[in-house]
């Protein structure tokens, strides 16, 4: 579990406390569960999705480039790992 720190403006924050209080939750469990329906909205999002693919191409390059620059460095000639579609 990673820790995170947020700033809200202090009238965000008062409202956040007082509607926690009053729905019986914590602050802490209204916000995951805020943040957990932002995330499934966003990933609902088809226009994510295709820029999903795109990053993956960039994220693809720059891991072999790095591989590349090891190589370089240091001599090896590890196999690039493929990616499966089962994984």
């Amino acid at each position: 579990m990673k820790t995170l720190a947020i700033r809200l403006e202090d009238e965000q924050h008062a409202l956040l406390t007082l509607l926690a209080k009053l729905s019986g939750e914590s602050v802490t469990d209204v916000i995951r569960v805020a943040i957990e329906r932002q995330l499934e909205t966003m990933a609902a999002n088809p226009e994510l999705s295709s820029k999903a693919d795109e990053l993956t191409v960039v994220i693809d390059r720059e891991a072999a480039e790095q591989r590349a620059a090891l190589a370089q460095l240091f001599g090896t000639t590890a196999p690039p790992r493929s990616r499966s579609k089962s994984q």
